[in-house]
């Protein structure tokens, strides 16, 4: 096919949903894996470091949790500006840049620092690690079909698990036997390699750049019959999916996920050290029990995903009830660890408590992918993104602010969460009854109808 770009089959930036999906797909998944991953390790480090951190800055719970949550305040604003911004660029380069930015926000952290710069820090890396998951999101949903965008975006999502799993015993161990600095020089450093190792993979499909790829990359859903998108069909403007349902649902259900997913990387490693007394050496290998448990959880759950659809199932159930359920056995094992002794039946609720929160960021999100047309799905995603992050700037204060202000530690961490619990709950059985996939394409194509009609009177 001929473009303003010339570009040969082989140097197309993006597979048809339609098509089976090639090695190189594959390749790109685990690449956005490691990609994830390494988005993962920059958020749980301030954790693994929090002991020092409050050592050297003077700061007490509350303080911590304030910093914790800065991490976020920017976060929404990122998910949605810079996600927009991936409209009109190549996605495999916006990977690439991102991570850039990432190396750099952290460099500060290398050496002595104040409360003022560390925050600073933080608010920025949030700005531009908000685009990160609708960005591998996007480029999921553009190179798999709905049978296996589940299990394929499970598996980048992995990386939420794995990133904690991995970098939590070699983070704990150079910042007990160097300094916290030392951890995000070494975060740096790995994403340095990063960067090289994709631009090496993906330089034939990254010569695109400007702003003339939409058109390149829309023309590749079309197969040989010129089917094209399977919601190509749908065309209304942006604001419409504000409308539905399942756009609120999808942002409740993430929303419970984001409540596990900020507790766990700012508070797990605290509250293991101080809550339940463990050294910080052995914090951080029992901290990679809930990461990797939840490696587990998230395959297994797309491959489920996936399986329930091709017997037949509704979207609605193996999509939204599939993760509504999820969160809620994640909310009640909330509830009865904060209730219990410290013991081992504790220990298993913690990881089961703490091992479902990216559930909700890959079945979910795949069910919103089956009413979304493509070129909408990045800015869409963006958008639940900056929703559901108000999740990240809320839930670690408010975890500060319940433990400073409790007689003791261990009863200010139980009331802590206990409300966690509740709360995951609670958007777990909302958004599960809102997010419905098919009724919600059903209702843009009767939107689609009625906006073309009105154009064309």
């Amino acid at each position: 096919m001929n473009t303003p770009h010339t570009l040969k089959p082989t140097e197309q930036s993006l597979t048809p949903s339609s098509a089976a999906p090639t090695r190189r797909d594959w390749v790109i998944v685990v690449l956005l894996l490691v990609f994830f991953t390494l988005n993962f390790a920059d958020k749980a480090s301030l954790g693994f470091a929090a002991s020092q951190i409050k050592a050297d800055l003077g700061v007490g719970d509350a303080e911590y949790g304030l910093l914790s949550s800065g991490f976020f305040w920017l976060f929404a604003a990122g998910a949605v500006g810079i996600a927009a911004l991936f409209r009109w660029i190549n996605l495999l380069w916006a990977a690439p840049v991102l991570m850039l930015a990432w190396v750099t926000t952290m460099s500060p952290l290398t050496m002595e620092t104040s409360f003022l710069v560390l925050f600073m820090s933080r608010m920025a890396l949030g700005f531009f690690e908000g685009p990160a998951h609708a960005l591998c999101q996007g480029i999921v949903a553009l190179r798999f079909p709905p049978e296996k965008r589940a299990l394929a975006g499970a598996i980048v999502n992995a990386g939420s698990s794995v990133g904690p799993l991995i970098s939590a015993p070699i983070l704990a161990w150079i910042i007990v036997k160097f300094h916290w600095h030392a951890a995000f020089l070494v975060l740096i450093a790995v994403g340095v390699v990063w960067m090289i190792v994709w631009w090496m993979t993906n330089r034939g499909q990254m010569q695109v750049l400007n702003s003339n790829l939409p058109a390149v990359e829309r023309s590749r859903f079309e197969d040989e019959g010129g089917q094209a998108d399977p919601n190509g069909d749908i065309k209304v403007p942006f604001y419409y999916y504000f409308r539905l349902g399942s756009f609120w649902g999808l942002g409740i259900l993430s929303f419970g996920g984001y409540i596990i997913t900020s507790s766990k990387t700012s508070w797990l490693p605290v509250f293991m050290h101080e809550g339940l007394g463990y050294s910080q050496e052995l914090t951080g290998t029992l901290v990679t029990l809930p990461y990797a448990f939840a490696v587990v959880v998230l395959i297994s759950s797309g491959a489920l995903s996936g399986w329930l659809l091709k017997r037949g199932f509704t979207s609605k159930a193996a999509r939204s009830y599939l993760t509504a359920g999820a969160l809620i056995f994640a909310g009640i094992s909330f509830i009865i660890f904060s209730s219990i002794e410290s013991s081992m039946i504790q220990m298993i609720f913690v990881v089961a408590a703490f091992s479902i929160n990216s559930v909700a960021f890959s079945i979910a999100f795949a069910g919103a992918s089956d009413f979304l047309p493509a070129k909408q799905r990045v800015a869409f995603f963006g958008c639940i993104i900056g929703f559901y992050s108000i999740a990240g700037i809320s839930a670690p204060y408010v975890i500060g602010l319940i433990v400073d202000s409790a007689d003791t530690v261990e009863v200010g961490y139980a009331l802590a969460f206990r409300v966690v619990g509740i709360a995951i709950i609670v958007c777990a059985l909302i958004g599960g009854k809102l997010l419905d996939p098919e009724k919600a394409r059903l209702t843009l194509l009767v939107a689609t109808a009625e906006y073309n009609s009105r154009k064309d009177s």
